[in-house]
């Protein structure tokens, strides 16, 4: 079984930051990949692994200038974004071949900056808890 937590929060200045740093990590994690799976398909290579597309995307752009940011946002957020994406090609090709019940799936598609809704995923070793008093 398992189990799935909304939260809703009310975060202070400092924290809005944090959050606004982190969805943005998140969505250019998910877009470079993206990116990187359109390339491929569009030069007919195979799409590539998981494993590399993390270390391309995420370990290989920390490294860099350019992307060094990335370096600090919680990596276990970087990886639940790919995961998404994989989640979204899966749900797409499944619409195609038609083992997926409900209505079509259009392909996977950038995200942008402007749009209002932003999520995250922690997993379990995220290093957060619930306290006693409500507080995250």
């Amino acid at each position: 079984m398992q189990l799935r937590y909304n939260f809703r929060v009310y975060p202070e200045p400092s924290q809005r930051d944090a959050l606004a740093q982190t969805f943005g990590c998140a969505r250019v994690v998910f877009n470079d990949a993206l990116r990187a799976r359109r390339t491929a398909h569009e030069h007919g290579e195979p799409y590539p692994s998981d494993g590399e597309l993390s270390k391309r995307v995420i370990t290989l752009a920390k490294a860099t200038p350019e992307r060094a940011w990335l370096g600090e946002v919680s990596a276990v957020v970087l990886q639940q974004s790919l995961a998404d994406l994989n989640t979204a090609y899966r749900n797409f090709f499944a619409s195609v071949t038609g083992t997926r019940k409900g209505r079509k799936v259009a392909p996977p598609r950038l995200r942008s900056r402007k749009d209002n809704r932003q999520a995250i995923r922690f997993t379990r070793n995220a290093r957060f808890t619930v306290l006693g008093n409500g507080r995250l």
